[in-house]
């Protein structure tokens, strides 16, 4: 049955915890009715069909050739290890404890953090990061190394690591180091929940190369769309892909906020509705950009950029429907552009004829 995300953070937040053994099972089994995604396998006697199971039996090499066993607390085969643990909130006093460790009676917890957590709890976490990726090691040769490692503090958090080369080495922060650490609270954001279950369900999906691929690849056929439209209509081809390039080079200052957030987006709006104001507007906006000062354009003041590529700031005439293309390529987020295969793309998109007009359109990797 389905959890609703409100009944799931008000039955886990706020529990004394202290109490991972009892707990992580069935927090991680009703996180899965949360995401709408099937639960752990029953496990089998024969571990190496295990693929979707909590304690799952990893076995390491001791002394003198003899195996000890190792369980992970929740391992779905492709996709992830998960070790959990469950810290006390501040001011609780029994021992947060490893999933397979004793009771250590009168030995003070790792209190439970937040951002800017306490040190304590940060050890936890990070000595539960380093349990969970020695159990990729631990794999039998025939299962590849996960592309996740993920900490759970039951009830809290759930930290996320990942490494999409599968070579069993260091797994990074993922998405990024700000945003790593999943609080429960955050489950309310649908694009927390849309990651967690690609986690479980299609972890692949979530490697950058192949978002900045598809991306690129999407941006480059709307550019070639705007591309032919110049061409038909009498432009040269050195003149179509400079004035691209600058296009190009302005959404990408948009989005790392070298010009103001938004501002060069809402600029092709307005030109939509209006195409004939498109090359003063542009025109306007790259000469602020290549001498530095106030604009009319964005209504902002803008930063002096160095070099020589705004000195020609002739914009060409687009219609209506190629500056739409422009406002679409632009509401991509350009950061996740691959600069170095934007070229290709872009003459992929292009036919034959056109690709030979135009020539190496790769060189906006080396003039960006």
């Amino acid at each position: 049955m389905k959890l609703s995300v409100e009944a799931f953070i008000a039955r886990w937040q706020d529990l004394e915890g202290g109490q991972e053994r009892a707990n992580y099972a069935l927090f991680l089994t009703e996180l899965c009715d949360v995401l709408d995604l099937p639960h752990a396998e029953p496990a089998g006697a024969t571990s190496e069909s295990n693929d979707y199971v909590f304690e799952r039996v990893v076995k390491e090499a001791g002394r003198e050739g003899l195996a000890s066993s190792k369980r992970i607390d929740l391992y779905k085969r492709d996709c992830f290890i998960l070790e959990a643990k469950q810290s006390r909130l501040a001011g609780e006093k029994k021992l947060a404890e490893p999933a397979d460790a004793p009771s250590l009676p009168g030995i003070a917890a790792a209190p439970r953090g937040r951002r800017g957590a306490s040190r304590a709890w940060d050890v936890l976490m990070m000595n539960a990061r380093q349990q969970a990726e020695n159990y990729v090691r631990l794999l039998p040769a025939s299962h590849e190394p996960p592309p996740f490692v993920l900490v759970c503090d039951v009830g809290h958090c759930i930290e996320v690591y990942a490494n999409f080369r599968r070579d069993g080495k260091a797994y990074d922060q993922f998405p990024d180091r700000r945003s790593y650490r999943i609080y429960l609270e955050e489950l309310r954001q649908p694009e927390v929940r849309a990651r967690l279950k690609a986690i479980w369900s299609d972890p692949f999906s979530l490697d950058p190369s192949r978002h900045a691929a598809k991306v690129t690849r999407e941006i480059a056929t709307r550019i070639a769309k705007v591309s032919q439209a110049l061409e038909k209509s009498g432009y040269a081809t050195e003149e179509v892909a400079m004035f691209l390039m600058r296009v190009l080079f302005t959404m990408f200052a948009e989005d790392v906020e070298l010009l103001p957030k938004a501002s060069f987006k809402e600029l092709l709006k307005d030109c939509a509705e209006k195409p004939e104001i498109f090359p003063g507007m542009m025109e306007d906006l790259w000469r602020a950009m290549d001498e530095g000062g106030f604009t009319a354009t964005i209504r902002e003041k803008v930063k002096k950029f160095n070099g020589e590529f705004f000195k020609n700031r002739r914009a060409l005439k687009l219609e209506r429907q190629e500056i739409g293309e422009l406002a679409a390529a632009a509401s991509y987020d350009w950061r996740d552009v691959e600069p170095a295969i934007f070229g290709t793309f872009l003459e992929q998109a292009l036919d034959p004829t056109d690709r030979r007009r135009l020539g190496r359109v790769d060189s906006w990797d080396s003039q960006g």
